[in-house]
């Protein structure tokens, strides 16, 4: 491919797709405000409404004068950042098989993807539905780990979360405890409808993901996060998507900006639970 063929909205599509491809926590949010950002900077104002209060009501007696509802107001704020910017000499790429440029565009995309996901699991992390914590973690062993979810789904309905569309991500070693539970679904036993989704099973109510993103301190107490889309928003757009060829050398080159945010609306339905390893058999 030659900079005179390069199409920008053929690539930005297909950058972005690869993108959500790669996905973990983004593909779990809602995207319900992405339609109103346009540029880095962008900031969008979430307006909530506070609950209705039930109350009884009495035959012949007159009821209470209207409540006054409170509205509160969230920004969701668009200035996440990330580039890439590479570069393929002419004669590597006419040595090379098939399309180099293609293929770093893929790879561009699956470095876009860890950043965001990084991004967004640095904020999930705050949720307030806790099960240990990095004072006390759960030693998790592939006796417990289901239990521990169990736990954690708990929590979320003590805190009112809706359990439709529940999911959690973990990272490969509690995956690998779960593996060794009976309890756990696994996906080849749910069908091509989990496989498609990119999730691996199902425990405990939830949709469960797998992801080396997973947050954790100092290496070892791990973050595992559940909760539904209703919990955060996300917004991203690839901003600038540019083909051209340096000034030195004989080369085709391609950058790209990608700009995003997120907003957790609701902490009190993000359940996390912190977990350790290291002594686990």
């Amino acid at each position: 491919m030659s900079v005179s063929s390069f199409i920008p909205k053929i690539w930005d599509a297909r950058l972005m797709a690869n993108l959500s491809n790669d996905l973990v926590y983004a593909n779990l949010l809602n995207r319900d405000y992405e339609g109103d950002i346009v540029n880095q900077g962008d900031t969008v104002h979430i307006n909530s409404i506070g609950h209705v209060t039930v109350k009884k009501y009495l035959k012949n007696t007159d009821i209470d004068d209207p409540e006054d509802l409170s509205a509160s107001d969230q920004t969701l704020v668009v200035d996440q950042m990330d580039y890439f910017n590479f570069a393929i000499d002419d004669v590597d790429k006419a040595q090379a098989a098939g399309d180099p440029i293609d293929a770093s565009m893929s790879d561009s995309a699956q470095g876009l993807a860890e950043e965001t996901d990084k991004y967004i699991a640095s904020l999930l992390k705050a949720g307030t539905a806790k099960v240990g914590s990095d004072t006390t973690p759960i030693v998790i062993t592939k006796d417990n780990a289901y239990d521990q979810l169990v736990d954690l789904k708990t929590k979320l309905d003590k805190a009112n979360c809706p359990k439709n569309g529940r999911w959690v991500v973990v990272d490969p070693d509690f995956y690998g405890f779960l593996l060794k539970d009976d309890r756990f679904i696994h996906a080849t036993q749910t069908g091509d409808n989990v496989v498609a989704s990119a999730s691996v099973g199902r425990a405990a109510g939830f949709t469960v993901y797998e992801s080396n993103n997973v947050p954790n301190t100092s290496g070892t107490k791990y973050k595992i996060i559940a909760s539904t889309s209703m919990s955060a928003t996300f917004a991203n757009q690839i901003s600038k998507t540019e083909a051209f060829r340096p000034e030195k050398g004989f080369k085709d080159a391609v950058k790209g900006l990608h700009v995003y945010g997120a907003k957790v609306t609701r902490p009190e339905i993000v359940g996390v639970l912190t977990c350790d390893y290291t002594a686990a058999v």
